[in-house]
């Protein structure tokens, strides 16, 4: 989720706001009942993008290239402004919405953004031009704003940060077999202490674990999603304290960076990023990155809409839909990494491995058989609850099923072998 929440501008929305939970994740979006108007048939599309950076992010380069290539198989022109126009460093205030509905003067039918922060803006737009879809990727409003022209959509990247887990996995095994590294202590640059990075690096540890189940893994927050020389403190501070892998969620090449000169240096230690591929910036320290495929959410939300049918309020898919990856792997990687991958890959598609398996953590020393979330939407910047949402037992048939209630994470465990360094 990117960056705080702001208030909804409109209390008369949030009053009427219906219950969370009626869309679930599914591999094509259903479709979900009567209500929105049918856009304009296909060439008379015009789609915006709300970019929170520009190419220079890679979180944000991952969904420019999302929504190019999803425009390319529908046969839409990604580089005609006539279909398809891009605002770039778009920030998370007002002015998020004066870009929307200039958008949508513009003739733009679909609006996409890709920052949490966006979310309340564009809901406001939306409020505005009820003839216009407007989709928040990464949001959790959705479900509960009443409005059937606002959507949100997100990737079950969990899964592709369990995967870069074993990889880092399979290094540290290597190096703990050569004698060269004792402690199995990692580390991870986190962005923010909300529930998609909870949920991200979470992931990640169960992924090492699986390999190493002795290792432990500190966190170290930077309070931004992208902040290339925060990044790169907070690596270098883990990496300080003994950290042979540093993980990440936040948006720059800052960490990865940080761990080849220290590599450089002389230190044994590598990197897991994420968004890109980090080679480039880490040629011997990067191991591979968690990665998203956006435009396999792009497509499927355009063609409902070009379609004229009905798109779900939350849409989140993973690897069944090749809509998360890793990178290539780099020249570091342990012997078998591939063999590994592959192997946990399948496992994922068939439903025979389940990331949050409740048998392979425990809380405060406990194992959970049951674990109930409470919905609510909350400003992370006041603390205030916008719409008080129902509680959910999430724990089914022995694992936390994440992405299922809402297309948005809401993992919010703090299991045991993780420390949070500076959650404030």
């Amino acid at each position: 989720m990117k960056k705080f929440l702001a208030l909804l501008l409109s209390l008369v929305m949030v009053l009427g706001l219906a219950a969370c939970g009626s869309d679930s994740s599914t591999a094509t979006p259903p479709a979900e009942g009567e209500g929105q108007e049918a856009p304009a048939e296909g060439t008379d599309i015009k789609i915006g993008l709300i970019c929170v950076h520009d190419i220079n992010s890679g979180y944000d380069a991952a969904h420019i290239e999302g929504l190019k290539a999803a425009c390319k198989e529908l046969g839409i022109d990604p580089e005609d402004q006539s279909k398809v126009v891009m605002k770039y460093n778009i920030p998370e205030d007002e002015t998020c919405k004066d870009t929307a509905v200039d958008l949508a003067e513009q003739g733009c039918t679909i609006i996409f953004s890709d920052s949490y922060g966006h979310q309340s803006y564009m809901l406001d737009a939306a409020s505005e031009y009820p003839e216009v879809t407007f989709v928040a990727a990464t949001g959790d409003q959705a479900g509960v704003a009443g409005l059937d022209n606002f959507k949100n959509i997100f990737t079950n990247v969990y899964e592709s940060r369990y995967v870069s887990g074993i990889v880092a996995g399979m290094k540290l095994k290597e190096l703990m077999d050569a004698g060269t590294v004792t402690d199995p202590y990692i580390g991870y640059v986190g962005a923010f202490p909300y529930a998609e990075v909870v949920s991200g690096y979470t992931a990640f540890f169960l992924g090492v674990q699986s390999i190493v189940p002795e290792a432990h893994m500190d966190v170290q927050y930077t309070n931004s999603w992208y902040d290339p020389v925060a990044e790169g403190e907070a690596a270098n501070a883990l990496m300080a304290r003994g950290c042979v892998i540093i993980g990440q969620h936040a948006d720059s090449t800052g960490a990865p960076s940080a761990v080849q000169a220290a590599q450089d240096g002389g230190a044994v230690v590598y990197s897991v990023g994420y968004n890109i591929d980090m080679l480039s910036v880490a040629k011997t320290a990067a191991l591979t990155s968690a990665q998203n495929n956006w435009s396999v959410l792009y497509k499927a939300t355009l063609e409902k809409f070009i379609a004229g049918e009905e798109i779900p309020h939350d849409y989140a898919t993973g690897a069944k839909d090749n809509a998360v990856m890793i990178s290539a792997l780099g020249e570091s990687c342990a012997e078998g990494t591939q063999e590994a991958v592959d192997s946990a890959w399948a496992a994922i598609k068939d439903g025979s491995l389940k990331v949050f398996d409740a048998s392979k953590f425990t809380v405060d020393g406990k194992a959970l058989d049951s674990y109930d979330v409470n919905l609510s939407i909350i400003d992370f910047s006041t603390g205030n609850v916008i719409f008080e949402g129902p509680t959910e037992n999430v724990i089914k048939d022995g694992a936390f099923e994440e992405s299922v209630i809402r297309s948005a994470p809401y993992f919010d465990l703090r299991i045991d072998g993780i420390t949070e360094l500076n959650n404030n």
